[in-house]
């Protein structure tokens, strides 16, 4: 219930994050959320401004005695992730998240929550709206589209803002500083392929991997977390040579940026290996959940009888497919030799269809450094075009590199050890994708930083968001903003 969330404290946070969160607001599809933000500001009388591509940016002048200082840009992105459990029902596009409390955390029920980057929303909102705060002079930035394709930050022209100092509220632990990121780009293979009918002698099976954590393809990437495609490659993969097994459809995964929980495949076999196939499955299966154990507890596999598919894919296809999606890198390509624990290069192989007579592969392929990008890019296309397909690069954006003489870094870092007792906050670069490297191509002079509140299973239905954490965050920023430099 939404009554329960705005009664957490700080009440001026959550109070706009439930407003936020009862708007429908899917990538793409922001048109409603963009004019909520615009009616917001002009209802507090701020100068409000909607960009060529849907961005919308507010004006607030500084507050009293602050007016020497450096202006600042708050920015955070309008849009989130859509994610839902199998068992749900819910239509995101036209219903706001319902989100209920679990000790802690703030949770949505059966979906992602939107606290990435809702929560970075909800704080610029209520500084915004505040007449108490203190702070300098004020843009809000509020970009769409983050999550699947950064449009906003890249459609973003160089002179619309003013401000010196970006501060990016989309970083999700609450002891990190963020001072740079990983860029990406997206890797799709395609082809069509013939299809035939399905001999008299086969019979039907579906075959389902499900109860996987998903999570986060680039901050996650690296906790080893099992990938629906994968796995159900895995089970497929010698399927002809040992039961005649022919591939009718495959649907895996969902959004790039989401490390696939599920994959659905009907099949046909031959009759006469019902029983050995059966078994095999079952023993593949007790290997997989027993390989998945520690990390993937929920692993389930299910293989059970239907329909006799009327159409199965041609076989030289079919083995190409599976060869290939074996040979596809998923996971960790490279760590940073730099900076000591970051991934620097990954791949999440995202979404698997085969259907009609035509398959799709969607990957997204993430680096802090282009040189090692663009040949885990073209390690990918090599893979798949060895087996026939297409391969398009697109999406490409850059990564932000650190800065680690950022003026307001050495502003940030004091303040946080003071609120927190004398501990340090981890200053890091992340395997994430933020804005911050694309805005700052047409705003190269701006000095940026990124951080945030506990958010845990981004991406997923598990995402969650910290009370005690937000707390702590909604505290630091108020420091923030009373201690930005003097222009």
């Amino acid at each position: 219930m939404s009554s329960e969330i705005r009664a957490l404290e700080p009440k001026q946070l959550w109070n706009k994050f439930a407003d936020l969160n009862a708007v429908p607001r899917p990538s793409k599809k922001e048109e409603r959320v963009i004019q909520f933000m615009k009616d917001f500001g002009n209802n507090l009388g701020l100068e409000t401004i909607e960009d060529e591509v849907g961005n919308v940016i507010i004006r607030k002048p500084a507050s009293k005695g602050m007016e020497d200082r450096k202006a600042i840009v708050m920015q955070s992105h309008l849009d989130m992730v859509h994610q839902k459990n199998n068992d749900t029902v819910f239509n995101f596009d036209e219903q706001g998240i319902d989100m209920h409390i679990e000790g802690d955390w703030v949770k949505a029920k059966g979906t992602t929550l939107g606290a990435d980057n809702g929560l970075g929303v909800a704080t610029i909102m209520a500084i915004l709206e505040s007449d108490t705060i203190a702070h300098p002079t004020l843009e809000a930035l509020f970009t769409i589209d983050e999550e699947t394709g950064m449009t906003g930050a890249k459609g973003l022209k160089g002179g619309l803002l003013h401000g010196e100092i970006l501060l990016n509220l989309d970083t999700e632990e609450d002891d990190e500083i963020g001072v740079g990121c990983a860029g990406g780009v997206d890797v799709t293979a395609t082809r069509d392929y013939k299809e035939e009918e399905t001999p008299e002698f086969k019979i039907g099976y579906t075959i389902t991997v499900k109860g996987l954590q998903g999570g986060h393809s680039g901050m996650q990437i690296h906790e080893g977390l099992g990938n629906a495609n994968k796995l159900m490659n895995r089970l497929l993969f010698d399927g002809f040579e040992n039961f005649g097994l022919r591939i009718s459809e495959i649907d895996g995964g969902s959004l790039r940026n989401a490390i696939p929980r599920e994959s659905n495949a009907i099949v046909a076999i031959d009759a006469v290996h019902e029983a050995a196939f059966e078994a095999e499955m079952v023993e593949n299966a007790e290997l997989l959940k027993f390989e998945f154990k520690t990390m993937e507890p929920d692993l389930e596999i299910v293989v059970s009888k239907t329909e006799t598919p009327e159409k199965i894919m041609d076989l030289g296809v079919q083995e190409g497919l599976t060869r290939a999606l074996y040979a596809a890198h998923n996971g960790v390509y490279r760590m940073s030799p730099d900076i000591e624990g970051l991934v620097e290069t990954s791949n999440n192989i995202a979404r698997v269809i085969v259907k009609d007579g035509h398959i799709k592969i969607g990957c997204l392929t993430r680096s802090s450094v282009e040189s090692t990008k663009l040949d885990l890019a073209n390690t990918l296309r090599a893979t798949f075009e060895l087996t026939g397909c297409e391969v398009e690069l697109s999406g490409d954006y850059p990564g932000w590199a650190p800065n680690m003489d950022s003026d307001i870094l050495k502003v940030m870092v004091p303040i946080y050890e003071r609120l927190n007792n004398g501990e340090k906050p981890h200053v890091a670069a992340c395997h994430a994708g933020l804005e911050c490297g694309i805005l700052g191509t047409n705003y190269p002079d701006m000095d940026m930083i990124s951080f945030g509140p506990n958010i845990k299973g981004a991406h997923s239905p598990d995402e969650r968001a910290q009370i005690s954490s937000a707390q702590k965050y909604w505290e630091f920023v108020l420091e923030i903003l009373k201690n930005i430099p003097k222009a």
